[in-house]
């Protein structure tokens, strides 16, 4: 009985004998080979795989890494208006990003705490004004135009309801220096004023091509701060200047003072923040002196040495009793009388000349007319009826009005060798466009040998000006400004010079805007040391301020001179 029962607890079970019985009946129909097939399949699947992937990493691994190339592809800004730089390349005026900083309320869990943190982070902003908006649970911005490291710090405070925006702004890294050139933009990044609304289509083109300029920044920096010691040593109202190259017209320098800083976007409206350079519409007096006398000198009635005899102290024309400014003699040569700036030598000389053609002349030096420049901001010369006196006074500057870059470019024109100069504030690149000629080159010449004169001759107006190794010459001239139709006793003085006289390079203006006399500054005048000048005229101020700047810049031009002219070619000979 026991054998029997162990026999019964070895056998295997019906179940498992049959499932045994069908794996066998299976690989002989060789159903299993066929699923090992698929294995092996799906890993040479995998392997492929992974040698495709393995190949992929090795080759981007020998490739070279541009660092540049990724810096430009993630970082670049593509700004909306372009670049404007001087003539060195500096930028004065570009586009950067910037952020916007808003709050979104609703995201902000602890509203107290952080306001606290915020506060620690920039103690400057409106926390009150912040609280209440919190309040509203309305979108707001806390601060605008944020640099990047601003941005990074409110970003560092971890607050999901601090939002930033990415946007644009104009920066003007000189501030005020070139204000009255640049111009502005408004918020809608359209130029208004200067440059930036001349050029405006230009400056939007997206090609990422700067404007360049003719000015210099080191130049229009060290005239500024001369000017502005102007200011301050005759209590004037403002002052301006103007720094050209007399071959090619370019504009080194362009200062209106008082000027303002173009970065906080104000709405200009007080008129003595006029550009009086290009805007300001003056009597700038003896200054057309030299006109009338290159005049003189071009239409051959006169040589330099022509003597001009029985000048009065005064004469009367019409109603009108026309005087010497100071005492002269009553014999003046042609080139004394513009070395004295003697008013009725003058008129004599424009008399004998004759009206038509001293008329002509000035229309063709282009200071009756508005003068083509790339501003909008450019005034124009009032007209005036050529009768009764008209002859006499316009000769030695009264009652006539002009641009101060108007009357630069016509003694850039003269001194030049008599070729018309047309002012730009733009870098000129080529040099050999054909030049119109204006008085012969012997006048040209005359006239440059006076204006030394002018300043180096012990009789001259512009003692003041002189600088060693500059050969500096010019012209005075002093008006009364004339405020509403009538004349007042408020001063306008300017000085025009050009330098080297033996061959002019450059014509400096200097304008001041009513001087008042200085009597504790003490003077360097012919070699010696003066003090308590009580009087207020362009020899006193304008000249003595011009001297001042020639003596900064003039080791600058010294050195740049070659890369402004050697290149200068005149197709047209003489």
């Amino acid at each position: 009985m026991k054998k029997t029962k162990n026999k019964q607890n070895n056998q295997r079970s019906f179940y498992f004998n049959e499932y045994n019985q069908n794996l066998i009946t299976e690989k002989k129909s060789g159903v299993l080979n066929i699923s090992h097939d698929r294995i092996y399949s799906l890993f040479f699947i995998f392997l492929c795989l992974i040698f495709i992937f393995a190949t992929k990493i090795f080759f981007i691994s020998l490739k070279s890494y541009d660092s540049k190339s990724q810096f430009k592809n993630h970082n670049t800004y593509e700004t909306s208006r372009n670049d404007i730089v001087d003539r060195e390349g500096q930028y004065i005026a570009r586009n950067i990003p910037v952020f916007h900083a808003a709050i979104k309320p609703s995201l902000v869990k602890d509203k107290k705490r952080f306001l606290i943190k915020l506060k620690l982070i920039d103690p400057s902003l409106d926390y009150v004004k912040i609280k209440k908006n919190l309040d509203k649970n309305s979108y707001f911005y806390i601060k605008k135009n944020l640099t990047l490291d601003e941005k990074n710090k409110l970003w560092s405070l971890g607050e999901k309801g601090l939002l930033f925006e990415m946007s644009e702004t104009r920066i003007y890294p000189h501030k005020n220096l070139f204000s009255h050139v640049l111009g502005q933009i408004d918020s809608n990044n359209n130029g208004i004023s200067g440059v930036e609304k001349y050029f405006d289509k230009d400056l939007k083109q997206n090609n990422r091509q700067s404007i360049q300029l003719s000015l210099d920044t080191n130049l229009q920096y060290l005239i500024r701060d001369e000017l502005f010691k102007s200011i301050s040593v005759f209590r004037a109202k403002g002052a301006a200047s103007l720094l050209m190259d007399v071959n090619t017209g370019e504009i080194l320098s362009l200062i209106s003072l008082p000027d303002y800083n173009l970065n906080t976007r104000k709405d200009i409206k007080d008129k003595s923040f006029t550009n009086k350079i290009t805007k300001g519409v003056f009597e700038l007096g003896s200054i057309f002196k030299t006109f009338t006398i290159a005049l003189a000198l071009e239409d051959n009635s006169f040589s330099p040495n022509t003597l001009v005899k029985n000048i009065p102290d005064k004469i009367q024309c019409s109603k009108f009793t026309i005087k010497e400014h100071d005492e002269m003699p009553n014999t003046l040569s042609l080139k004394e009388i513009l070395i004295r700036s003697s008013n009725i030598g003058t008129i004599k000389v424009a008399r004998s000349i004759g009206e038509n053609k001293l008329k002509k002349f000035l229309e063709n030096l282009n200071l009756l007319n508005t003068i083509n420049f790339e501003l909008h901001e450019v005034g124009k010369p009032l007209n005036f009826l050529w009768n009764k006196c008209k002859l006499e006074t316009v000769s030695y500057g009264h009652g006539i009005t002009t641009t101060p870059l108007q009357a630069a470019s016509a003694y850039a024109s003269i001194s030049n060798g008599g070729f018309i100069v047309n002012p730009t504030l733009l870098l000129k690149k080529d040099l050999l466009n054909e030049k119109i000629r204006i008085v012969s080159s012997k006048t040209s010449k005359n006239i440059n040998s006076i204006l030394r004169e002018v300043v180096s001759n012990q009789t001259g107006t512009a003692s003041l000006a002189e600088v060693d190794g500059y050969q500096v010459g010019g012209k005075t001239g002093t008006a009364n400004k004339n405020i509403n139709g009538k004349y007042t006793n408020n001063k306008l003085t300017s000085f025009i010079s050009v330098f080297p006289t033996n061959k002019p390079k450059y014509l400096l203006l200097v304008l001041i805007d009513e001087p008042k006399p200085a009597p504790d500054l003490i003077y360097n005048y012919r070699g010696k040391k003066i003090s308590g000048i009580s009087r207020n005229e362009s020899g006193w101020n304008s000249a003595y301020v011009a001297g001042k700047i020639i003596k900064k810049i003039g080791p600058i031009l010294a050195i740049n001179k070659n890369d402004f002219y050697d290149n200068h070619v005149v197709k047209k000979s003489d």
